[in-house]
């Protein structure tokens, strides 16, 4: 890191965060983190992910800890009068305005994309969806239901018989970071224009483009990818394996890391072996392949296989648990947990993947409790402080 630290890079931004659950409030977190001012607009009962668990840090749900530090909060019901006013005038000073209702919802109350234009052409207004705004925009968007749809459960699990979600809600997370992605390059449009423009995202798009070599493989080849448990469906070795003591994975994506493994399992043969020198015909035999590993791991354990292999260069490694990972990115000085400067006991938060050497990320606030921050935000809007200018 450098010696300067510059203000963070989003701090003269005002973001009005109309979402809830986990792909909006993913994406403001993140613009937060990054200095962004996050005025998080809550109905009476609150963010569902309040009441979403266990596990609970007192009163407060780890799920919606999880994604909404560095945000203040206010209370508004969107069909009071006086609070819808509060709403449109918190959205005509934003200079950006997440949300995820169902597509046709902002519009009900006047704060859909066009109205609030026409009082604040400079605001980045962005939509996320479950499945957009035409053929699709009465269709629920949950997580769990775009794995479905979207194919990635019918690609997870044991086997093509078995599908099986993704561990944790990735779909959500991957369109929270494309909208934040879009949410920056139409602030950087701004700074040319002077205007802003609406970003949407939905969270099947964004699941059929994150599936990468996946999706490609229908397009450009109609292949429909299939179960393979651990498995890869282009490379092998490169799923998990049995050792003497418990799994391990393999990682080998060469013809040299190949050798390498042979070599340190002592079946030299193998590198030479015409069922597979080459990647491809190991993908064509990976049973075969399979079986020959897993008979030379089996003389020791996972511990010992890892230590050997990762020495030589073998990509390899123990399945960890979630405790064994945050203690593995400890060690290697990743600093995975990070407390906020407000010192509360909530504020022990997972930190961010961006690094930045001028302008770090800053861990300012814990996540707000319900309304914490009402009075100070319609303080704020009454006195119609001026929209700042874009650059």
């Amino acid at each position: 890191m450098t010696d300067r630290v510059a203000a963070p890079p989003l701090s003269s931004v005002l973001v009005a965060d109309f979402s809830r659950v986990l792909a909006g409030p993913f994406c403001t977190m993140t613009l937060a983190d990054l200095g962004a001012q996050i005025v998080k607009i809550e109905p009476p009962g609150g963010d569902d992910t309040r009441a979403w668990g266990p596990p609970f840090i007192g009163d407060q749900s780890a799920y919606y800890l999880s994604v909404n530090r560095n945000k203040r909060s206010i209370v508004l019901d969107l069909h009071d009068a006086e609070n819808l006013r509060v709403a449109r005038l918190l959205a005509e000073q934003a200079d950006v305005l997440v949300e995820n209702f169902r597509p046709g919802t902002m519009a009900r109350f006047g704060l859909d994309e066009p109205r609030l234009r026409a009082a604040n052409p400079a605001l980045v207004y962005c939509s996320i969806s479950g499945f957009g705004s035409a053929a699709g925009r009465e269709l629920p968007g949950y997580d769990l239901l775009v794995q479905a749809l979207g194919g990635l459960m019918s690609i997870t699990g044991a086997d093509p018989d078995s599908p099986t979600k993704a561990g944790s809600a990735l779909v959500d997370v991957v369109a929270g970071l494309f909208a934040t992605v879009g949410i920056l390059a139409a602030l950087r449009e701004r700074d040319q224009s002077g205007c802003g423009q609406h970003v949407e995202v939905n969270l099947l798009s964004s699941l059929l483009c994150a599936l990468a070599n996946q999706s490609t493989s229908y397009v450009l080849a109609a292949q429909i990818p299939r179960a393979l448990g651990n498995g890869h469906a282009s490379i092998a070795p490169y799923d998990t394996y049995a050792t003497g003591d418990g799994p391990i994975v393999l990682a080998v994506g060469n013809d040299k890391q190949f050798g390498r493994l042979c070599h340190a399992l002592d079946v030299s043969g193998l590198a030479r072996d015409p069922r597979f020198v080459t990647n491809r015909l190991r993908v064509l035999n990976r049973s075969r392949l399979r079986e020959l590993l897993e008979g030379a791991l089996a003389t020791n354990s996972a511990a010992y296989w890892t230590k050997t292999l990762s020495a030589l260069g073998v990509p390899a490694g123990p399945v960890n648990n979630i405790g064994e990972a945050f203690a593995l990115a400890e060690r290697l000085g990743l600093h995975p947990i990070r407390n906020t400067e407000d010192g509360d006991r909530l504020g022990r938060q997972v930190a961010s993947a961006i690094n930045l050497s001028s302008t770090p990320v800053t861990y300012r606030t814990r996540a707000p409790r319900l309304g914490e921050h009402s009075n100070d935000i319609r303080s704020w809007v009454a006195r119609r402080i001026p929209r700042r200018k874009t650059a």
